[in-house]
């Protein structure tokens, strides 16, 4: 499952990103294996920006076709916006919004426009409520229409095969079965081109419904060898 030790995903991104990474959920160290957490990735415009983003871990191909599509959406973004910073965005959101439709059957329209927020002006990493407050906030994607008809039959079995925290409702209030990734999309159909700052709470606790905190990471026994006898 480890998609960037394969050489070509290495490649790839090594070519078109500048790789970072932060740690922001809980997990613990013992010995030397990982406990717990999670992983999101996230595709971002040189200023933070979100273009997409993968919840939860993948395999090499999954990650390797993912970053393509943003690719060559980022580019195609480029080309019809002529230099147009809203236009730009309007195809991000309504490129998500069609990837919804094809992969997984479900209909959204995008949101192409933001409304101005006053607490846009406060930055949703910095900690200000001792009480616990999220550290970032859930942002909430837009509303579902249905199902792309030619799929309606195969979405209403996968539905009923998933336990009711797997779904997400229409306007009509019916579920439908979405995967993390087809939630990704969902999401950013509505918010694509928001800052990470603001969108990381959302993937991470929203979709991989994993706690985000400020507190250290937990090492159990540090050094696994120490303490034991060596014999020649």
């Amino acid at each position: 499952m480890n998609a960037l030790a394969d050489e070509k995903v290495g490649n790839y991104l090594e070519k078109y990103f500048v790789s970072s990474f932060q740690r922001v959920g809980t997990f613990r160290i013992v010995g030397k294996a990982k406990q717990g957490g999670n992983v999101a990735t996230y595709f971002c415009a040189p200023d933070g920006r979100v273009l997409h983003a993968i919840a939860g871990p993948v395999n090499a191909a999954t990650m390797l076709r993912e970053a393509q599509w943003v690719v060559e959406q980022a580019k195609k973004g480029i080309e019809v916006a002529k230099n147009d910073g809203g236009s730009f965005k309007a195809h991000m959101r309504k490129a998500h919004a069609d990837k919804l439709r094809a992969e997984h059957g479900l209909v959204v329209e995008p949101v192409t426009f933001d409304p101005v927020d006053p607490k846009d002006n406060d930055g949703a990493l910095t900690y200000r409520d001792p009480t616990g407050r999220a550290l970032a906030p859930i942002l909430p994607p837009p509303p579902i229409d249905g199902p792309d008809v030619k799929l309606r039959l195969q979405l209403e079995n996968a539905a009923r095969a998933l336990p009711a925290s797997a779904l997400v409702r229409d306007r009509g209030g019916r579920g439908w079965a979405l995967n993390n990734q087809g939630r990704v999309h969902h999401l950013l159909a509505g918010h694509s081109m928001g800052q990470i700052e603001k969108l990381y709470g959302a993937v991470f606790e929203g979709i991989l419904g994993e706690r985000i905190t400020t507190r250290p990471v937990e090492v159990v026994d540090p050094f696994p060898g120490r303490g034991r006898a060596v014999r020649n």
